[in-house]
């Protein structure tokens, strides 16, 4: 009998596109039917995310992708995370009163870099024009798109700050001086406007296609859109997490001064696998050191949702994010030491404290016998605090939060996208005067403890959570995929990655299947705290698994069957001939088309 599934996998030869909205989804094929390419197709489906999902999402926030280029048989990373402010320093922020940067408000802003990492794809490896994948962006934001749930539980979480203290984010987000209803069509005129004049100002710079896109990078970074961050973040003070009217650190000269890159990906052999991630300045390493502890142990033989799959597939994370606690930084900055903590040797060291028990401690390694220092954590916050952080996707009681958007893409010549943005949040920063959006609070997840590898410096990389994947299969690019869900991220992905390579199932089967994550590190996210021994684990799960993860020591968590994990993938399956695509059925929202 064929196992059920909420929907089917697609298959096709043309194009797939997999994204969290099925509107981003749409407008990615459009693109592919017009002739565009993968990158096209990308860039259009991240525009309009910015637009239909902007409590997840925003032009003020950043973008990781890791790319497969056909032509040149090469992967990419394109860095679109922007740094820390020059005057954003560990100093500053002590003589604020502050031990970490808070989760909302102005202080926490990076450069924001969504929006040259986007150009800098399109640029690099796309063919169409900037008035071309603007079209369907700007389409969403003036004439409108149906407002999920999820948006106005987001909105009217933080009405009263808009109201009272964020009162441009008022005029965008409370239309008519009410939380729009689910359902209802919602309009962003400013944004709309925003996306336009960045087309008229590089069309009239320039006939050409590149000259075009370089001008609308200049006139976001370093023209009209720097130009009124600077000017509100000069003059306003206005409330955060902390309780206090705190100002901005980010400036003109910031934006100018940053530009996003192409850089090479860290990788891991797993089996016929081999996977590609970002570097440390990202948390993907700890997806490849979870599948360089895994190596040992052979999960072909149990079941994605046994007891033992979980309970191995746990105790790895908790070593591989223990070291990312004590080890990650931007490699700009700070020694990188990737391939000391990816090395066999030094795993198998590792993995021998994987016992039958779950562990209830945060145990670093010590590469090159360093020793590991972990900063600070702070105490979980109260259910009246959480309106506005950035945290991660699941809440209490499995509550939805979510704080990230995805997309991937295949084409028929075989390129590949898989792009994670996120930040810029409508609901943790406050709207920028004219322009429609906010900016991000990334910056929330350096620490003020001088000489941590991710402590707080100007002009540093804040080491994201964000984190797509791409995936060889006996040396050829077959599988590009990823999930929202800050710290889960590296979970989940590596949980559906895993089920994909040690079984027969296909994309849709290992999406729809029950998950789970700990929360046993501290988290990204203001202000850090952990839950030593946790397992969150959705309810779909067995009674028998649940026991035996209790009677091992998990402090199991049970949660909404369909809560957890926000995955999409697409393969080119070229053994079989045909692109593959699937998207994650939770919260019916992200979708999966193809031809």
């Amino acid at each position: 009998m064929t196992p059920f599934t909420t929907r089917p996998e697609l298959k096709g030869t043309f194009g797939m596109v997999a994204s969290t909205h099925w509107l981003a989804s749409a407008a990615g094929m459009a693109v592919l039917e017009r002739g565009g390419n993968a990158y096209d197709a990308a860039v259009v489906a991240g525009f309009t995310l910015q637009v239909v999902e902007p409590h997840l999402n925003g032009p003020g926030g950043d973008m990781p992708a890791i790319v497969y280029n056909a032509d040149r048989d090469r992967v990419m990373v394109v860095c679109g995370q922007g740094p820390a402010p020059r005057c954003a320093t560990i100093e500053r922020f002590h003589q604020l009163g502050l031990d970490m940067v808070p989760g909302n408000g102005l202080l926490p802003a990076c450069v924001p870099g969504a929006l040259g990492g986007w150009l800098l794809m399109l640029r690099e490896f796309g063919t169409w024009r900037l008035r071309d994948v603007f079209e369907f962006a700007i389409g969403y934001a003036d004439g409108g798109f149906p407002i999920m749930p999820r948006i106005s539980d987001a909105i009217a979480g933080v009405e009263t700050m808009f109201r009272e203290e964020w009162t441009e984010s008022a005029r965008v987000w409370l239309p008519g001086g009410g939380v729009p209803a689910p359902g209802t069509r919602f309009r962003n005129p400013a944004l709309a406007a925003t996306y336009r004049r960045l087309v008229s100002e590089a069309e009239a710079a320039s006939g050409d296609r590149d000259e075009q896109i370089e001008a609308a990078r200049r006139a976001w970074y370093e023209g009209f859109v720097a130009e009124a961050i600077d000017s509100h973040l000069r003059s306003a003070e206005l409330l955060d997490i902390t309780g206090r009217r705190n100002p901005g650190l980010l400036r003109a000269d910031d934006m100018a001064a940053w530009r996003p890159a192409l850089e090479g990906p860290v990788s891991v052999d797993y089996g016929e696998w081999r996977v590609f991630k970002t570097g440390p300045w990202g948390q993907g390493p700890v997806f490849l050191q979870q599948l360089a502890l895994l190596r040992g142990f052979d999960l072909r033989g149990a079941s994605p949702g046994s007891a033992d799959f979980i309970h191995t597939v746990v105790e790895c994370a908790k070593l591989a994010y223990a070291d990312r606690e004590a080890w990650y930084g931007d490699p700009g900055f700070v020694p990188d030491l990737t391939g000391e903590l990816l090395d066999s040797d030094y795993n198998e060291q590792r993995r021998r404290l994987v016992g039958g028990a779950a562990s209830l401690e945060l145990r670093p390694g010590s590469p090159g016998g360093r020793r590991p220092r972990v900063p600070r954590s702070g105490e979980p916050p109260s259910d009246g605090d959480r309106a506005g952080l950035g945290d991660p996707t699941v809440g209490a009681l499995g509550a939805g939060r979510g704080d990230t958007c995805h997309l991937d893409v295949v084409d028929r010549w075989g390129n590949m996208v898989s792009a994670t943005p996120s930040g810029g949040w409508l609901q943790s920063s406050p709207a920028i005067p004219g322009l429609g959006f906010c900016l991000g609070t990334r910056a929330q997840i350096f620490n003020l403890e001088e000489g941590h590898p991710n402590a707080l410096v100007p002009g540093k990389r804040p080491r994201t959570t964000l984190s797509p994947s791409l995936a060889f299969r006996d040396a050829q690019p077959f599988l590009a995929f990823g999930t929202p869900g800050a710290d889960q991220q590296d979970q989940w992905s590596l949980t559906f990655f895993v089920t994909v390579a040690n079984s027969d199932w296909d994309l849709q089967r290992a999406i729809d299947a029950p998950t789970f994550h700990t929360d046993h590190f501290p988290r990204s996210f203001y202000p850090h705290h952990a839950h030593p021994g946790s397992l969150v684990v959705e309810d779909r799960l067995s009674e028998d698994a649940i026991r035996e993860l209790r009677r091992r020591g998990h402090e199991v968590q049970v949660v909404p069957g369909w809560s957890l994990g926000r995955l999409s993938a697409v393969a080119n399956d070229r053994h079989a001939g045909w692109l593959r695509a699937a998207a994650n059925p939770r919260f019916m929202q992200g979708y999966a088309v193809g031809r």
